[in-house]
């Protein structure tokens, strides 16, 4: 039987393999590592013959952990049951987080959707319990969070169903955002294949004080990096500053990595992951940290001079770092909080100064240390009679959390000033938030301590412009009321008439003088042998319906099939496949998949969700509609995608609704790593137009050929055939990025049906 829990015994093993490997590896390689070599060819499933030229070769790896949040959860479980193993290979847990939403507090509405979703809660419950995983139920917390509290350590590899598994890199962990069929595989026992990450280093130094706080590293990384610079790439924090900050304020900046793209981002072993390793019950894994230094930091070369190691290298000087705020629709539209007034007076902008609502917390930044600086500044406001000016939501991220701030008093001053407790799960962050309609559907603007800030991603509404900040800054703006407030330089006025400035909030505990609340139990730890269990799904269910292995490729070229889609301008996965309300929908594929490209900008009209069906003529129909009708036709089709098309979450169904609804391929100007992947998983073509001007050529009444997919062979590129309504035609090449291995996965059907050699 696997065991869940990272045990000292667990560490030792990772340590010792990673050594024994990596013996291997420097004989081959004959160079210094870096921390994100060290750890993933440590891993390595075959390191002897494994190929390892970064940007180009995919790695065999053996990740020592699976996670799985509640909504990917159910699709992963309902693959896995596909795979006809009877326990999961390798130590798996489900975390039930991302369907609680926020309505009034965290009590009644945990209340709510116990009674909303306890079919899916039971379906989680028994699958963990029949195939050997670890339950974390309702109110447990956010994956994150907890895969931090309990059990991310230096060196351990993780992957997730979430984009923000990366969290646990916070506590030297490599941990990866992946699609479900990835998880699932570890799961069955395969290893995991991944692109060789390019690597990026940030080379910290000095310290950080006064308002600035970790949320403003990763923010002004963003703003450097952007949300496509990062993509295949890790990101190591190194240098002398990297050894100053927290472990959870490493987490809150490997855990917005995910919005550069990163594969992930890591911070080396040091006293500060320690300090969180005892606080949060873990002290007997340090001894074995302690003893393998070498394999947990990159080489000292290598940080002596990481220009010579490292693709690209960004500095920061922590000790002249401001806060920063970034946003709106955007993470990498960052400005140091000084200069945001000026933008919001520049009616070019629209920006709009009154604030709606005011959030803090999440898998992000609801650690003790974060609530204990908005606690500060919310004292501060108390002592001069003042509360918030808006409405002030505050996240735990999870049970320990919660009933720790509870215990050591920093909620009470949050809810002094008004402050509402939402439960420990995602809520609002992933658009898990009922707003009221006169707030949400008129254009306003909220204020976060969040990590996704795209259109519509925390309630549903393309007007909410969202801009992040750290929680001690969100709380400061909730008091003032005002985006253009900067509480570095601006001054309020108390109830007695006076003005005052806000100090920077004190320098806070990193962990609890007396350790960490465990607060409620949630956790249920499976049976030794749980092959007796019988999952049952009712074939009446709205929320959960078995999966069908995806029928095999027949051989044949695709031939004059249509534009289902051109999109046009940023199309994340939140385009693509919304959230929101749909979360409910999300086991159930079919009417999920009715929401399919709903986000999604039409090229040809401008709106979003609508298209034309080229077959009847039709216009202004839901892009999912069209899809079906041209599958009841035995019609495939493609479609059209612009620059990092797919970025953002890692959410499966981005590609799952389009290979249920008929899809046979995706051609962009570009991808982000995880949507690629998930395309390709399920046995559709991710392709890419070698020359990204020839985007333009597409037309809306188009028929696409690829010719040749018999002879697809890596680095082949694919021909294709544009005939245009006018009688005229022309030939695009298209790239990609298909291993030998991933090609059978287009020519079976799915990565999945080689387990049944469908």
């Amino acid at each position: 039987m696997v065991t869940i829990e990272s045990t000292a015994d667990m560490a030792a093993k990772v340590y010792e393999t990673m050594e024994r490997n990596l013996a291997i590896v420097r004989r081959r390689l004959g160079r210094p590592l870096t921390l994100a070599d060290k750890v993933l060819l440590g891993h390595a499933d075959d390191p002897e013959h494994q190929a390892m030229e970064a940007g180009k070769s995919y790695l065999f790896l053996r990740p020592d952990r699976v996670v799985l949040q509640d909504v990917l959860g159910q699709t992963a479980m309902l693959q896995f049951m596909q795979t006809r193993r009877q326990r999961v290979a390798v130590p798996t847990s489900i975390h039930c987080d991302h369907l609680i939403q926020a309505r009034v507090e965290g009590q009644a509405d945990l209340r709510e959707s116990l009674v909303e979703n306890q079919e899916v809660y039971d379906f989680l419950k028994s699958a963990a319990a029949k195939y050997g995983a670890g339950f974390w139920g309702p109110g447990a917390g956010i994956i994150h969070q907890v895969v931090l509290e309990q059990y991310a350590f230096p060196g351990e590899l993780i992957i997730g169903t979430d984009s923000h598994t990366p969290n646990a890199g916070g506590l030297g962990a490599c941990a990866v955002g992946v699609g479900g069929a990835d998880a699932v595989e570890v799961m069955a026992g395969l290893p995991w294949e991944v692109l060789y990450p390019r690597h990026i280093a940030v080379y910290l130094t000095g310290k950080l004080s006064g308002w600035t706080a970790p949320k403003d590293v990763i923010l002004y990384v963003a703003g450097q990096l952007t949300v496509a610079g990062g993509t295949n790439a890790i990101v190591e924090y190194i240098g002398p500053g990297a050894r100053t900050i927290s472990a959870t304020g490493k987490a809150t900046i490997t855990n917005m990595g995910a919005e550069l793209g990163a594969t992930t981002s890591m911070f080396p072993f040091d006293d500060r992951m320690t300090l969180y390793l005892k606080a949060t019950g873990r002290g007997d894994l340090v001894p074995f940290a302690e003893r393998y230094p070498q394999l947990l930091a990159p080489d000292k070369e290598v940080e002596a001079d990481p220009e010579k190691y490292y693709e690209r290298v960004v500095k920061l000087d922590l000790s002249t770092l401001e806060p920063y705020m970034v946003g709106p629709h955007s993470p990498d539209r960052a400005r140091p909080i000084g200069r945001l007034a000026a933008e919001v007076a520049d009616p070019k902008n629209a920006f709009l100064d009154t604030i709606s609502s005011t959030l803090i917390g999440s898998c992000t930044n609801s650690s003790y240390e974060d609530m204990s600086r908005a606690a500060d500044v919310a004292e501060q406001a108390k002592a001069h009679g003042l509360k918030t000016a808006v409405p002030f939501l505050v996240t735990p991220g999870s049970e320990q959390v919660r009933a720790t701030i509870e215990r050591d008093g920093q909620m009470q001053s949050l809810k002094d000033i008004n402050g509402v407790v939402l439960a420990n799960a995602c809520g609002p962050c992933i658009g898990q938030w009922r707003r009221s309609k006169e707030a949400s559907e008129v254009p306003n603007t909220i204020v976060t301590s969040y990590n996704r800030n795209f259109p519509r991603r925390n309630d549903g509404q393309p007007t909410t412009m969202n801009f992040i900040g750290s929680p001690e800054i969100v709380t400061a703006l909730a008091i003032a009321g005002r985006l253009s407030f900067n509480p570095l330089t601006d001054s309020l006025t108390g109830a007695d008439g006076k003005t005052f400035k806000l100090s920077p909030p004190k320098t806070a505990p990193e962990v609890p003088a007396r350790n960490f609340d465990r607060g409620r139990p949630t956790y249920v730890t499976p049976p030794e042998d749980g092959s007796a269990i019988t999952l049952k799904v009712d074939p009446k269910s709205e929320r959960l319906q078995l999966m069908e292995p995806w029928p095999a490729w027949d051989g044949q070229d695709f031939k004059d099939m249509p534009v289902l889609l051109k999109a046009k301008g940023k199309t994340t996965t939140d385009h693509i496949s919304p959230a929101g309300s749909w979360l409910r929908y999300r086991g159930h594929l079919d009417k999920f998949s009715d929401n399919m490209f709903m986000g999604a900008t039409n090229a040809y009209t401008g709106e979003a969700g609508k298209g034309k069906n080229v077959l009847t003529g039709q216009t202004g129909q839901s892009f999912s509609a069209i899809a079906r009708d041209y599958k009841s036709k035995g019609v495939k089709w493609v479609v059209v995608g612009d620059a990092n098309y797919g970025e953002g979450s890692s959410r499966e169904h981005a590609a799952l609704s389009p290979r249920l609804l008929g899809a046979a391929a995706v051609i962009v100007r570009s991808f982000a790593r995880i949507h690629e992947s998930n395309l390709k998983k399920q046995g559709l073509l991710a392709l890419a137009f070698q020359n990204p001007g020839d985007y333009d050529r597409i037309r809306e009444d188009d028929r696409i050929s690829l010719i040749g997919l018999s002879d697809m062979a890596p680095g082949k590129p694919v021909e294709c055939v544009v005939k245009h309504s006018d009688g005229t035609s022309e030939t695009l090449r298209l790239s990609h990025s298909f291993a030998t291995s991933q090609l059978e996965w287009f020519r079976k059907g799915s990565a999945l049906n080689l387990f049944h050699g469908k």
